[in-house]
């Protein structure tokens, strides 16, 4: 039986082109999942400038216009053979109202398009992904602007470095979500651990480089990161230990891999560390990939 029975994918309804529905769709395909889409529309700018009669006027008309295109592509979908539902809303708090249609629908995944951030923009704002990625209490699938639409390729990232028990869990949860993603899309698995040395030297050692010590610690990593792979059985021609910043390793090898997703995990920050951002929140950026984050 698949795992996944239910589907929630949002979607912005001004942006008619999104890879999102064609991802959804063969996920929803692949696995017999029902998909219900939710696109949530944002009033523009130029409504409060309005007279109100007119202003009424033209919110219905920018509705019914994005309720008839959304009709379309339900019809085009169940002639695929999915079990689709769609409804089209004004959206006053995006964020909350994603939140939610999560906590009424209890979707084994919320899908929605990756949206990029200036840098800029990110200093001043949290962008929505980031936001979901905290608060979603479900896994979050964001779709990027590459990759199949039903996945070949899937690396489950995990980190070996921290042996405490909340970070052994994460990893199990990411590798056994890649492993039903994978199963379901009949794609590729494979396990990645990005390993910055000179981060985990700075944390244990307090900043005194010494070479030896440091390829001890090189050799520690990649010896228990071997003995996670072979924990969950991946081959030894799918299991990569890469040495670099995980955002930069990550976005070199699903470039030279061609991956159509990543899977990772995605913790609660505070202080600094949120106001940063993390790992999986960084990579959106930086990757074509699809990232599915539990």
């Amino acid at each position: 039986m698949s795992q996944y029975t239910c589907l929630l994918l949002i979607i912005n309804p001004a942006l008619r082109d999104s890879p999102a529905i064609p991802h959804a769709a063969a996920l929803a395909k692949a696995s017999g999942a029902t998909l219900h889409i939710a696109a949530l529309a944002t009033p523009l700018k130029i409504f409060p400038l309005l007279d109100k009669d007119v202003r009424e006027k033209a919110r219905a008309a920018y509705l019914q216009d994005h309720r008839d295109w959304l009709t379309q592509q339900d019809n085009n979908l169940r002639a695929l053979g999915l079990n689709v539902t769609t409804q089209v809303e004004w959206a006053d708090d995006l964020k909350q109202d994603i939140l939610d249609y999560v906590t009424e629908m209890q979707p084994d995944l919320l899908i929605k398009q990756v949206e990029h951030e200036s840098a800029l923009k990110r200093a001043f704002f949290t962008p929505l992904d980031w936001q979901l990625l905290r608060e979603c209490p479900v896994p979050v699938y964001l779709i990027g602007a590459g990759g199949h639409a039903l996945p070949r390729i899937i690396v489950a990232a995990v980190d070996a470095s921290d042996t405490q028990p909340a970070n052994s869990d994460l990893n199990d949860r990411i590798v056994e979500q890649a492993n039903t993603l994978a199963l379901q899309c009949d794609a590729d698995l494979h396990l990645l651990y990005a390993c910055d040395i000179s981060a985990l030297y700075m944390t244990d050692m307090g900043g005194l480089a010494v070479t030896d010590l440091m390829e001890d610690l090189q050799s520690t990593e990649k010896d228990r990161f071997f003995e996670l792979a072979q924990r969950y059985g991946v081959p030894a021609d799918r299991h990569h230990f890469v040495l670099g910043s995980p955002v930069t390793a990550l976005t070199q090898f699903a470039t030279q891999y061609q991956v159509d997703v990543i899977v990772m995990g995605r913790v609660r920050y505070r202080g600094i560390e949120k106001l940063l951002g993390s790992t999986t929140e960084h990579i959106l950026y930086q990757v074509p990939s699809s990232i599915l984050a539990v």
